[in-house]
C-alpha cells in the first residue's frame, strides 16, 4: 500500500527538480531528480533539494525521494555553486541562500 501512496503523492502533490553539481566539477553533471511539493515556494523547493543532496546519518542517494544520476558509487554533498533546475530556470547556491541565474 505504502508505493501506492508515493506513486500517488507523485502524481498530485510533487514535482522533480533536477540537481547539477558545477562547483569542483570539470564539466557540470546532473547527480540527482529529486522529488519536492509542488505547492511549496522556489525557495521551499530549492532548500529540500539542497536538504536531500547533502549526506547526514546515511548517504543522500538513499533518500526516498532522490533518483541518483550519477555513474560512480558514490557522490559527493550539494555545495556552494552548485545549481537546481526548476520549471526552467536554473538556480545557483551561494554562500547564503539562492541566486537566480
Amino acid at each position: 500500500m505504502s508505493k501506492l501512496i508515493d506513486n500517488y503523492d507523485k502524481m498530485y502533490n510533487k514535482e522533480m527538480v533536477s540537481v547539477i553539481h558545477t562547483a569542483f566539477e570539470d564539466v557540470p553533471r546532473v547527480v540527482a531528480m529529486v522529488w519536492v511539493n509542488s505547492k511549496n515556494s522556489i525557495a521551499e523547493k530549492l532548500d529540500k533539494a539542497f536538504m536531500l543532496t547533502n549526506s547526514i546519518n546515511d548517504a543522500w542517494w538513499n533518500n526516498k525521494d532522490v533518483e541518483a544520476m550519477f555513474p560512480d558509487k558514490a557522490c559527493r554533498s550539494t555545495s556552494v555553486g552548485d545549481q537546481v533546475l526548476i520549471d526552467g530556470k536554473k538556480w545557483v547556491c551561494d554562500v547564503s541562500g539562492w541566486r537566480k541565474l
